[in-house]
């Protein structure tokens, strides 16, 4: 068997919470995230809402040396990596640098850089684009960033599958400590709430155009009519079992299950692929459907979309037999960020035995779910199932196992 590989640090970055505390703090309390957005003037847009990261002032958090050459998406990755390094009781200088990697997931790279030195390329001319251009829009630049702040230099690495990413990226950081390395600091953080990026994301034609932010996310719900993108995300730091055992960390819980398809393409008739990579982690965590606790669901509000899942976890779990939530919905989906917050999520309803509820949500019963709605659910939970889901087809989930 596997060595095992269990997460000791969090630190998060989300619309409706600033650090670990305050996300649980408002996830538990129902306080969503979701509004108007502010960070440039969507009027002239047709979807208009999105849940952006309050107070995130990154001048009070990093050198000044480093503002200059990051996106905001940067900022709040370098930030998020502190906070779970800082949790987790690790001091990168005093560890050996190449029992050290960084493995994160990236949607779409850091547009609102990007965007500001388009404008001057065209306005102004080449001889005023940052050198910094040449790296901060790209899509590694958090995993290089973070390895560069904290002198990590074993494997390490990017991976790109929207909204599946997260887990991408966690997966197979596990794979590297279980090759050998002591320590990867992993997850995602996406922020693109810029111009260029917010016509990137409406190409999609998965975007709420609602005008009211308690009736724009609406997954799993007859009202359903496009997602709400965020920002944010969490980064998780991940040790083998036995090394945080030894030197006496706390433990949140284990990666135990991962489980990644693809899907067929569109009319072809073939079943959906989301089935078949729960049923991969499952078999990998050797847990049985009776197992899991709760799942937190892709939650895609895109009736297709949230057909698909609800018929997926139905046919490995039976009809309303487990517990489904969807805190998401009170901070947008956040791309690559949203499994990683998930997990994060996960392991706090595992530490305080309590399920985040689904805002503002009425379950169509056609679903046939038992989705958590109106208040967090008490519960024991042990074990937990994510599942995300990114454009074009990708699917995975991930089983997460309490340490206790």
């Amino acid at each position: 068997m596997s060595a095992s590989v269990v997460v000791t640090g969090l630190g998060v970055a989300a619309p409706n919470g600033l650090g670990r505390e305050d996300f649980w703090a408002s996830t538990l309390g129902g306080k969503s995230g979701i509004g108007r957005l502010t960070r440039f003037d969507p009027t002239g847009y047709p979807a208009r809402l999105a849940g952006e990261v309050p107070g995130f002032a990154a001048e009070e958090h990093l050198p000044s040396r480093l503002l200059p050459q990051t996106d905001r998406m940067t900022r709040l990755a370098l930030v998020a990596a502190d906070w779970a390094l800082a949790d987790a009781g690790v001091r990168p200088e005093e560890q050996d640098d190449f029992d050290m990697g960084v493995v994160t997931a990236s949607a779409s790279g850091g547009f609102e850089f990007g965007q500001g030195e388009l404008q001057k390329l065209w306005s102004q001319g080449s001889q005023y684009v940052s050198a910094y251009q040449s790296f901060a829009w790209f899509y590694a630049v958090n995993s290089g960033q973070i390895s560069i702040r904290n002198g990590m230099k074993g494997p390490s690495g990017v991976v790109v599958s929207d909204q599946a990413g997260g887990l991408d990226a966690v997966a197979q950081a596990r794979r590297q400590i279980r090759k050998g390395t002591r320590l990867i600091v992993s997850g995602g953080v996406d922020a693109s709430l810029c111009p260029w990026g917010w016509v990137a994301q409406l190409a999609s034609d998965r975007l709420s155009t609602s005008e009211e932010p308690a009736r724009a996310y609406l997954p799993f719900d007859r009202e359903a009519q496009g997602h709400v993108p965020g920002e944010g995300g969490a980064i998780l730091v991940m040790e083998a079992a036995e090394a945080a055992r030894e030197r006496g960390a706390r433990i949140y819980g284990e990666i135990a299950g991962y489980g990644s398809t693809f899907d067929p393409r569109p009319g072809s008739g073939r079943e959906p692929g989301l089935r078949k990579a729960i049923e991969l982690a499952l078999a990998d965590a050797g847990a049985a459907p009776g197992d899991i606790d709760v799942v937190f669901a892709d939650a895609a509000a895109v009736p297709e979309l949230d057909r698909v899942e609800a018929e997926a976890l139905n046919a490995v779990f039976g009809t309303g037999a487990v517990p489904v939530t969807a805190p998401k919905t009170m901070t947008g989906r956040l791309y690559s960020g949203a499994a990683p917050l998930d997990l994060a999520a996960a392991f706090l309803a595992m530490d305080e035995g309590v399920i985040p509820p689904t805002v503002n949500v009425e379950p169509d019963a056609a679903y046939g779910l038992d989705l958590v709605v109106g208040g967090p659910r008490t519960a024991e939970v042990n074990t937990a199932l994510v599942i995300a889901r990114g454009h074009g087809g990708f699917n995975s989930a991930m089983v997460v196992r309490s340490a206790n």
